[in-house]
Formats: C-alpha cells, structure tokens, sequence
C-alpha cells in the first residue's frame, strides 16, 4: 500500500468539523519552476466549500505535517481547483513530490477573499511578486470570465530570475484578452529582453487612472509597501488598494493565535485587507 495512503480512513464517512482534513487526489502536477510546482486536486470525500479568489486552504501531507497555500485557480475557471506551492520547507516539499493519484487532506475554505465585484465598473491593477502571483491568478480568471464589466486591466509581475516567473505559458493568453502585462526581474540571463528592476518601475506608462483604480497586491511585504505608496502617491484610494498579509496559519479557525497581527486574526478577518487597514497594523514595529 502506498506511504500517503496509509493513514487514510477507509470506512468511507465524511470528516466531520474544520479541524479535519477532507480527502482530495491528485489530478495534475506541472512543475512551474525550479521549486515551485501546481497541484490540481479533485475531492474524494464530500468537498470542501468552493474557494474564492484570495482564500487559503491547510493542505496536509500525510506523515510530513500541514501548511496554507492560498488558491491558484478556483473551480470557475477550472475543473479541479488548484494550489501552487513553493516548496521551501519539509510539509511543501512533500507536497510538492505528490504525483497524480496521490492522496493528501485539505481543510478550508479560510481567510477573506479578493473583493474583485468591487472593482467592477472601473480600472484594475494587479501586482504579484514571486510566488504572490499565485493568489492573484484566480483574480485575472474572474476579470477575464467578466472583461467587458472592467476597465483598463494591467498585470504587472516581478521576479528573481526569468526562469523564477510564475504561468510563462500563461501570460500570452492574458495579453489577448485586452490585458496589459508588465514582466521585470531582479537579475536578467542573456536572454532576456525585458525590463531588470522593482516592480514599481513598471507603474510608469500604464494605461490606468489611479485615482479610480482598484489595486490587487501580493508579494513580499516590502514590496507591497512601496507599490501601495507609490499608488498612493499618485492618487489610488488606500481603501481600494488590496494587500494579503502573509502569517503562519496554523488553525485557520481562530484557535492558535499563530496569525495573530495587532487585534486582527489574519486566518479569518485577512489575509486580505485594505491598505487603509493594512498599513496601521504593519506601522507597529512590533506587537
């Protein structure tokens, strides 16, 4: 019997509570970088609610441990819904090594979502920063289900290396559904050709208006502060500039305290927040 299954209950009756993981099988595996790989999953058991763009799920390998890994693709805009992974520890590296077919547990849906019908009507901007493009993907998914309800849509996305830049094959197809994408790097090959710099460099020239502009922001935090200041600066509203805050989930239900930041509980009242509620928090040198 396989090692991931092992564990496994086997009369059949669904997990009862959110502190249970539910079953879910591997249906796809494409390794998108070097250390970052896409699981598509299908449930075995009774699902999991549908997640939104913007929440997390406690994926659990069996034997090695459990972490959050926010949604890449929710099932509106695929059949299975899917979780990009970084893997960078012991628990996402045993994920991340899962093959088709392989079993592991899913808890959630957790945490707040991308408000994306609030941006409906006006100009989008969405900023992703290494592995912070995965939670705005499903975000580009909806404004592309719904293109004519927006306005200008830019994409802007920041990386290593050019091989470190998340859904290559992708970005093409984003482009030709009206969408503007920007793509720069910290250190360039010989090969490339685009922009080596932040990613505020590439704010310059967007076809956008900030001051009617929703922004979506996920990334390192240093650099959804600078983004968020320079959209700021040149007039987005701080209450339509969106950030996810990144904390160690460990419950997801409010129990643990792990994601605990200032009064706010990031597993259930983030992880996305207005910068206008964001920046009181992240201003505190320490709580």
């Amino acid at each position: 019997m396989p090692a991931d299954t092992e564990l496994l209950p086997t009369d059949g009756a669904p997990p009862v509570g959110p502190m249970v993981p539910t079953r879910y099988r591997v249906t796809s595996r494409v390794v998108e970088t070097e250390d970052t790989v896409t699981l598509g999953l299908a449930a075995v058991d009774e699902p999991i609610e549908d997640l939104k763009p913007g929440q997390f799920s406690m994926l659990y390998a069996f034997g090695a441990g459990e972490v959050p890994i926010s949604v890449s693709a929710c099932p509106i805009a695929d059949a299975d819904v899917r979780h990009t992974i970084r893997t960078v520890g012991a628990t996402t590296r045993a994920l991340g090594r899962l093959q088709p077919g392989a079993m592991l547990g899913v808890r959630g849906p957790f945490g707040a979502g991308w408000p994306v019908a609030q941006a409906e009507g006006g100009d989008v901007l969405v900023v992703g920063g290494g592995i912070g493009l995965a939670p705005l993907r499903p975000v580009v998914h909806q404004v592309i289900a719904g293109r004519s309800r927006f306005g200008q849509v830019a994409v802007l996305v920041g990386a290593r290396t050019p091989a470190d830049v998340l859904y290559r094959e992708e970005l093409d197809h984003w482009r030709s559904n009206d969408i503007d994408v920007g793509v720069t790097v910290d250190a360039a090959d010989r090969r490339w050709t685009g922009s080596v710099g932040l990613v505020t460099k590439l704010l310059d020239h967007r076809p956008i208006r900030y001051d009617g502009v929703t922004s979506f922001l996920c990334g390192p935090e240093i650099m959804m502060r600078n983004v968020a200041r320079t959209l700021i600066d040149r007039g987005a509203d701080p209450a339509a500039v969106m950030v996810s805050l990144e904390r160690n989930m460990h419950c997801g239900v409010r129990l643990c305290g792990h994601c605990q930041l200032g009064p706010r509980f990031l597993c259930s009242e983030g992880p996305v927040l207005s910068w206008a509620d964001a920046w009181p928090l992240l201003a505190v040198r320490r709580w």
